[in-house]
């Protein structure tokens, strides 16, 4: 396809959308549980799903010493650490409110920290947060531990400790190596230090490295776009996690730290993305759904080509459990019939869990139908494909007209009850799966609420 008739498609489906991290996205949750429902979803999910799925624990931990002016994730700025020991006793007693509900030991497949910045704790309360989880808990032989670490703050006892306590993968942030950029969103950090405690983490057996890298920053180019993919070749993580920059000033109010005008036009973006992945399946790199990438042997890989691959709030994940447990302050559980997430700030959460409460403040009870457009939109954002033989396309969705204008571009097909996203349309899959989405479809909001998709 030329540049130019690439383009056309870019301008035409570059819309506000959801990433699909759930179905209802969160703006839709409309049949919020009370605590006493949470429960109810809880035990229900995990005697279904526990003994065969297992339980994934996902845990925020939202401190970090400086603020990185592109994120957007729920972030608490401090260099205070005597808000470590604290916190963790409140993630702690939460966690001890779900083995409650339970009732037995859960089998747990998955732990990941996200943040935040996981290892603006020390080595020492990272161990009594685990040591605390595991000691109520039956880890499986197979357990998949993770977590997000900024290259600047994580020290070799981190990655020791955290070895120990049977974490083998790890996720560092490096966005980009241009100074400009990195002046600009305020996360300096060199080459070496990323090759430092990438050396580090495989000295000490960790079987699988992801580097986050984010295209469409202030000040970016196509040439430092191709200048970091080409040092990050060096170093040749195990996964790359490639993902457009997120421009919601109106939530993430640091990100007014630079204008509109600093970033770059949607034509250069797109041909960010292009390069990016141009450059990363041509260093031997699989393309695994939306915005990742995985060298052949990594599990991810594996799960993607047998699709066993999930997706949740955490992410891609080779995990396919329905229950997911979130801990910490703006954590998000799912029981596959319903998601809730903990309040916001962390005062409240203290609060909360110490007078003995799910600290909880919406979530959503999903409905028969929520479910199918859930596993349609989880199967194309996992595997470019889904099975739409007992998926009955309601009026609204038809209404639209999207799925029509979609197959007509080429960036689907739909032949013998087999939805497939094509080569062409893998760009676009945001844009696929909302032509599925019946919320947004119906709501039409007035005021933008999500990212750009392209």
């Amino acid at each position: 396809m030329s540049f130019a008739a690439n383009m056309n498609l870019v301008d035409k489906y570059n819309v506000p959308g959801p990433r699909y991290t759930s179905y209802p996205t969160v703006p839709f949750w409309d049949n919020p549980p009370t605590e006493s429902d949470w429960k109810e979803l809880l035990k229900s999910s995990f005697e279904t799903y526990d003994s065969d799925e297992g339980t994934s624990i996902y845990i925020h931990l939202p401190y970090c010493e400086s603020l990185c002016t592109f994120c957007g994730c729920n972030t608490r700025i401090t260099i205070n650490h005597a808000v470590e020991t604290p916190y963790i006793d409140a993630v702690l007693k939460e966690w001890s409110l779900y083995t409650e509900v339970f009732g037995s030991k859960p089998n747990v497949k998955e732990i990941h920290l996200g943040g935040g910045t996981p290892t603006f704790f020390s080595p020492e309360n990272l161990k009594r947060l685990i040591d605390g989880i595991s000691s109520t808990s039956n880890i499986h032989e197979s357990a998949s531990l993770g977590f997000e670490a900024n290259p600047r703050t994580t020290s070799y006892e981190h990655l020791r400790v955290l070895a120990n306590l049977g974490f083998t993968r790890i996720s560092f942030g490096i966005q980009d190596f241009d100074p400009l950029v990195q002046k600009t969103i305020n996360r300096i950090q060199s080459f070496s230090q990323v090759k430092r405690v990438t050396d580090w983490a495989r000295e000490l057996g960790y079987t699988s490295t992801n580097y986050d890298l984010v295209y469409g920053l202030p000040h970016q180019t196509t040439s430092s776009i191709e200048n970091t993919i080409d040092m990050i070749n060096l170093l040749r993580p195990d996964r790359i996690a490639y993902y457009s920059y997120a421009h919601v000033p109106w939530v993430k109010p640091g990100q007014r730290s630079f204008t509109e005008k600093d970033l770059p036009s949607p034509e250069s973006k797109h041909e960010m993305y292009r390069l990016g992945k141009k450059m990363l399946m041509r260093a031997g790199y699989v393309e695994i759904g939306m915005d990742h990438f995985a060298l052949p042997e990594d599990e991810l890989t594996i799960a993607y080509q047998g699709k066993n691959m999930h997706r949740n709030f955490m992410g891609y994940t080779t995990q396919p459990s329905k229950l997911m447990v979130g801990l910490g302050v703006s954590a998000i559980g799912d029981t596959w019939t319903g998601f809730a997430q903990n309040v916001k700030v962390v005062e409240e959460y203290l609060s909360r869990v110490n007078a003995g409460q799910f600290p909880i403040f919406r979530g959503h009870k999903q409905s028969d139908e929520d479910l199918k457009i859930r596993t349609l939109i989880l199967d194309i954002m996992c595997h470019f494909s889904g099975d739409m033989d007992e998926f009955e396309v309601n009026q609204v969705i038809k209404a639209s007209g999207q799925l029509e204008e979609l197959k007509k571009d080429g960036l689907l097909k739909w032949e013998d009850g087999k939805l497939s996203v094509t080569r062409k349309g893998r760009p676009f899959v945001r844009n696929i799966c909302m032509a599925f989405d019946e919320r947004l479809l119906s709501s039409n909001p007035e005021t933008q609420i999500f990212s750009m998709t392209v």
